[in-house]
């Protein structure tokens, strides 16, 4: 059961998956090859827990759905950007694995499994159409917005199932998504992505 902790966190996020362009399990259909094979990534523009400032700080979750996401059973790898403090992993660690409240426990009520928690050094890049996430020698994931046809970025707002709730998502594809963890091995290209601004709260 999630308890209510006083937290905000406002920042940049983005996603990729196995998924064909755009991913149909947003709206509730099967994945596109039976499974889903999920890496999210947060920066922390602004955050805090119960006092304790978060700015700046990143967090990764890697998720395998076996089947349909609706159906939840997710396994699940939380990953915590190494310069947090005990103190701001824990709070993180509260917020990302839906302890906290708001719609992360919405997301963590799909996991069945949550195989572990581990720090690392993080890089998150957000730059135009473009986002980059590099985990040391753990994952890398390279996306690029799909524009419109009248110009401008393509995006789905308030779909049945989302990461971020707050903002449209933005469609995009990935030029680079790799993951070795866990015994998983996951690499490919041009696949689905979404990225936006995301607020999140209790």
């Amino acid at each position: 059961m999630s308890v209510s902790y006083p937290w905000h966190l406002e920042g940049s996020y983005f996603e990729a998956c196995n998924c064909e362009t755009a991913c149909p399990c947003v709206w509730f259909n099967p994945p596109s090859e039976g499974n889903c094979k999920l890496l999210v990534a947060w920066h922390i523009e602004r955050g805090h827990s119960e006092g304790l400032t978060l700015d700046g700080l990143n967090a990764v979750l890697a998720c395998y759905a076996p089947g349909h996401m609706q159906e939840g059973n997710w396994q699940a790898a939380l990953y915590l950007d190494e310069r947090a403090n005990a103190e701001q992993s824990d709070a993180l660690v509260r917020i990302f694995s839906g302890q906290a409240g708001g719609h992360p426990a919405v997301l963590a009520g799909f996991v069945g499994q949550m195989l572990g928690v581990k720090h690392a050094p993080i890089t998150y890049e957000a730059n135009g159409k473009e986002r980059r996430l590099l985990i040391a020698d753990l994952a890398e994931m390279k996306v690029h917005a799909i524009d419109g046809i009248a110009g401008g970025e393509a995006t789905i707002n308030n779909p049945p199932l989302c990461v971020v709730p707050s903002h449209p998502s933005v469609v995009a594809k990935s030029e680079v998504y790799r993951f070795r963890d866990y015994g998983f091995e996951w690499e490919f290209s041009g696949r689905n992505a979404y990225f936006s601004p995301f607020v999140y709260h209790p």
